[in-house]
C-alpha cells in the first residue's frame, strides 16, 4: 500500500519576551497548518530554519510537498526597494531560508503551496515584487486585515477562468484576511489567479502542469470548519502523492 504523502511546513522563529529566558529563540509553526495537513490525509513535517543549501535539499528529500507558512514581512531589499515607513517586522534569516527552500523545491519539482507570507516570498523568489502596504494600491478599499476571528470569512475573491485554483474553489468564494503587503509585479512564469473585489491579487500560480501556487489568505485557519478551504490542502496532497 502506498504510504501517505509527507508535507513539509516551513518553520519560523518566535522570541520569548518574558519568562525565564527573555530573548530566547524557539522554532515553531502555527498548529493550524499541522491540523490541515492531517485532515487532508497527509503527514506534516515541520522544517526549521537552517542555512546550508545542501542541508535544505536533504530536508526536502524527506518530504513530497511543501507549504510555505505565513509570518514576517518580506525584506523589500530582496526586490530592489528601500523599506517604507509602513513596513512591518522582518526576519532576514527567514527570508534566506525561504528563498533557498523555494529555489531547491522548484528544482526538485515538489508541489508547493505558499500561504500569506509564503505566497509573497514565492513571488519575490521568482523575480516578482510587492506593495509594502495596501495604502500604496490605487483603488484598494476592501478591509484586508480583519483583526480577529481567524476562521471567519470576511470578503469575497473571484478565481480566474482556466486556472488550477478555479478548478479547486470554483468561480467565487469567501475568505479570511490578515495582510498589509500584496503582490505588485507578478513573477515571470506565474499568473494571478484570484482577485479581491478591489483588484488586489489574492493568489498566483505557476504556468504549466506543476502545482506551485501562492494564496494570500489563510485557508489553514478555516479548513477545520470550511470544506471548501480543506480542498486546497487535499489538492496539494494529491499532487504530492504522485511524487511517491
Amino acid at each position: 500500500m502506498k504510504r501517505k504523502a509527507r508535507i513539509g511546513i516551513s518553520g519560523s522563529i518566535i522570541v520569548d519576551e518574558g519568562g525565564m529566558f527573555p530573548g530566547y529563540e524557539r522554532a515553531y509553526v502555527n498548529d493550524d497548518y499541522v491540523k490541515s495537513v492531517i485532515k487532508a490525509g497527509g503527514i506534516p513535517v515541520i522544517l526549521p530554519l537552517i542555512k546550508d543549501e545542501e542541508d535544505i535539499k536533504a530536508q526536502l528529500e524527506m518530504v513530497d510537498g511543501i507549504i510555505m507558512s505565513g509570518g514576517h514581512d518580506v525584506n523589500p531589499l530582496l526586490y530592489g526597494e528601500e523599506p517604507s515607513q509602513k513596513l512591518g517586522g522582518i526576519l532576514p534569516k527567514r527570508d534566506d531560508f525561504d528563498m533557498k527552500l523555494i529555489k531547491v523545491a522548484m528544482e526538485m519539482k515538489k508541489p508547493l503551496l505558499g500561504i500569506c507570507r509564503g505566497h509573497q516570498i514565492l513571488n519575490v523568489a521568482n523575480g516578482g515584487t510587492l506593495y509594502q502596504d495596501l495604502s500604496f494600491i490605487d483603488g484598494c478599499y476592501v478591509k484586508h486585515n480583519q483583526g480577529s476571528l481567524p476562521s471567519i470569512a470576511t470578503h469575497t475573491v473571484n478565481m480566474k477562468e482556466g486556472t488550477k485554483l478555479r478548478g479547486i474553489l470554483g468561480e467565487e468564494t469567501h475568505i479570511n484576511s490578515f495582510h498589509h503587503l500584496a503582490i505588485k509585479d507578478v513573477a515571470e512564469g506565474f499568473i494571478p489567479c484570484a482577485f479581491a473585489k478591489d483588484g488586489v491579487v489574492e493568489a498566483i500560480e505557476k504556468v504549466g502542469e506543476e502545482f506551485i501556487m501562492g494564496i494570500q489568505w489563510h485557508p489553514e485557519m478555516m479548513s477545520g470548519e470550511s470544506e471548501n478551504m480543506a480542498l486546497i490542502f487535499k489538492r496539494l496532497i494529491e499532487e504530492a502523492t504522485k511524487k511517491i
